[in-house]
């Protein structure tokens, strides 16, 4: 049996073909009322050297090589150091992970969009070793629940993958991104494995409703990427196994709905926390311990704050702050892992604000609640360096092209905020935008490339 497989950024969602026609199939609840096909991107362990540990033991994972396995040892030998004797059910995936993780962040290893991390420069063997443990944790245990969902053995997969992972790295940051998930995918028992552009998937998804040719500018704003294509789609294309003469023009960076978030967060947020106030001296306050805790795809940044050595560094700033309250929640933030839970705040406001004009935010940190109101146009001015960059990426789309689309299909979890699509509409003014399932037609799509060449 073959399946698409959306491995995103923020969500997973994997469809079959039942009756010529994609059907996403439950991931999460399986068996209950509250059943849903969308999983959360999300891991939560009880440290990190865990998910390697209960891969192998619990999910019948075994390491791909002489490295994956010197891991797996010392992994196993660390737990055993802290006394650590993991059981079925300590490692979680989705919105189980997420609240393990909301109900206690201090004592618990969690990862949120470890797709994220893909592609990444400047990563150690061992690094790769880890992130692959992750991902291939995430997908066998979205592998079995499909599984359950439609009691067959599932052998074959086509994986969404974004037109670039991480913008700088080229085509060397893509195929390592891309050996990661195929490695993953194959230990999770998947024994054929193709790969599908994102916003390519989408297309195809949107091309079945055709009943004339169009060209059609996918713009998929998902998660972690953002990924355009010019692509000529109908009735004369349909059922073409090689689709390279239909595709006009690409484009893809790695931000999306993550950075929204993130800019949200450091400019409505952090202030709460300390950003923009002063030393005793007069001297602000350096911006990058206020962006680093919330960087939550940056690795460098991640590890640059929670490193021991910055401990000593927040306890100065508290020391020397002329608003010493304020440093003391960057303190929390640091001492409880709080970085996921801010940005998870600021995500909570995006999603209000795409229906109101104002939203207000409340957040614990250890005894004191923050209130906060933010209202649209601020969430505006904040998100638009990362709003920018998405608009950039149509423009370079349509520089390569030799004709201006005759619609645009927006696509994506984060393509729901209006205020995305009034830039696309500035940007690319006079064409129609049209929109299906944001989070489900990369999904659908995917699953009909699977039916095409599988």
């Amino acid at each position: 049996m073959f399946i698409g497989f959306d491995y995103g950024t923020a969500n997973c969602s994997v469809a079959m073909m039942k009756q010529g026609q994609p059907q996403l199939l439950a991931l999460e609840n399986v068996g209950l009322e509250s059943a849903t096909p969308y999983i959360p991107s999300t891991i939560c362990a009880p440290t990190r050297e865990s998910v390697s540990e209960y891969l192998f033991r619990f999910m019948d994972t075994k390491p791909k090589d002489a490295l994956g396995e010197q891991a797996l040892r010392r992994a196993i030998n660390l737990n055993r150091e802290e006394d650590i004797e993991l059981q079925l059910g300590d490692v979680q995936f989705g919105q189980h992970a997420l609240d393990t993780y909301l109900s206690d962040p201090q004592d618990v290893y969690y990862v949120k969009s470890p797709k994220s991390f893909l592609g990444a420069s400047g990563l150690h063997p061992t690094q790769l070793v880890f992130f692959e443990d992750l991902v291939c944790s995430m997908m066998k245990n979205i592998k079995t629940q499909a599984e359950i969902s439609t009691q067959q053995t599932i052998t074959q997969a086509v994986i969404g993958r974004p037109i670039n992972f991480h913008g700088r790295g080229g085509e060397e940051a893509n195929q390592q991104a891309e050996t990661i998930l195929r490695h993953a995918a194959t230990r999770a028992g998947f024994q054929d494995v193709e790969f599908q552009f994102e916003p390519v998937a989408a297309g195809l998804e949107y091309e079945s409703t055709l009943t004339t040719n169009q060209t059609v500018l996918v713009v998929d704003i998902g998660g972690g990427t953002t990924d355009c294509s010019l692509i000529e789609m109908g009735p004369s294309w349909q059922n073409h196994t090689d689709r390279s003469a239909s595709l006009l023009g690409h484009s893809g960076q790695r931000v999306g709905g993550n950075d929204l978030d993130i800019h949200l967060a450091f400019k409505q947020i952090m202030p709460l926390f300390g950003l923009g106030s002063q030393m005793l001296s007069g001297i602000e306050m350096p911006i990058t311990q206020f962006w680093n805790p919330i960087a939550i795809n940056n690795v460098v940044a991640q590890k640059d704050f929670y490193e021991s050595a910055n401990f000593k560094a927040l306890k100065l700033l508290h020391k020397e702050a002329k608003q010493p309250e304020k440093l003391a929640r960057l303190l929390a933030a640091y001492q409880h892992t709080l970085g996921y839970q801010i940005v998870r705040k600021a995500e909570e406001a995006k999603i209000g604000l795409s229906d109101n004009a104002c939203h207000p935010l409340s957040m614990s940190v250890v005894t004191e609640c923050l209130e906060q109101e933010i209202t649209l146009p601020q969430m505006i001015e904040a998100v638009d360096i990362p709003t920018q960059k998405m608009m950039d990426l149509v423009k370079e789309v349509m520089a390569q092209a030799t004709q201006k689309p005759d619609v645009i299909f927006m696509t994506g979890g984060s393509a729901r905020s209006p205020f995305l699509r009034q830039a696309l509409e500035a940007t690319l003014p006079n064409v129609p935008v049209v929109s299906g399932n944001y989070f489900g037609s990369v999904t659908a799509g995917l699953a009909r490339w699977a039916q095409m060449i599988f």
